[in-house]
């Protein structure tokens, strides 16, 4: 379908580039792509056997598999990435299913820092890496594991975890 309106109601899938764009301001499957891999330094690869949709304005889900657009249901896999913003932003669920890919911009966490991030408190931290939004990763079982989403300026890690999200984990 070639309708050139955004619905917020209905899954349309990212057009594959800027030349096959319809709606104006719509991200393409190759600046997700390229953005992740930016940002994080996580391969195109990864996300091979996924799809991308927006449903509202710039809401961007992720679907394992394909389907015909668009799509008229509630839910089409994992919210994945805010883009019609200044700063693109990812989800708690994008950077949990797909942050053990990231290879840069990854803080890790204390057992502390952690605990204190999941109830939502921001935090003063050394970091001399980008400022922006960075995975946020803890040691569990030996391996890093990605928690979340952070927002790093100024010297302060802001937990972008969702209220509903949030726990008390503190000892």
């Amino acid at each position: 379908m070639n309708d050139t309106t955004n619905v917020g109601t209905r899954f349309d899938r990212l057009p594959a580039t800027a030349d096959d764009r319809c709606v104006e301001g719509r991200a393409t499957r190759r600046e997700v792509l390229r953005w992740w891999d930016e940002r994080f330094g996580v391969d195109p690869e990864v996300f091979e056997a996924y799809s991308f949709w927006e449903r509202g304005a710039g809401k961007v889900w992720a679907f394992h598999g394909d389907l015909d657009s668009p799509v008229d249901v509630e839910g089409l896999g994992i919210t994945f990435l805010r883009t019609r913003q200044e700063h693109w932003k990812p989800t708690l669920s994008a950077v949990q299913r797909f942050g053990t890919y990231a290879r840069k911009n990854c803080i890790e966490l204390t057992e502390t820092e952690a605990r204190r991030f999941f109830t939502g408190e921001d935090q003063e931290l050394d970091w001399d890496g980008d400022w922006g939004y960075l995975v946020v990763t803890h040691e569990l079982a030996g391996e890093q594991e990605p928690l979340g989403v952070g927002l790093y300026v100024h010297g302060e890690l802001r937990s972008m975890v969702p209220k509903g999200r949030q726990r008390d984990l503190r000892e």
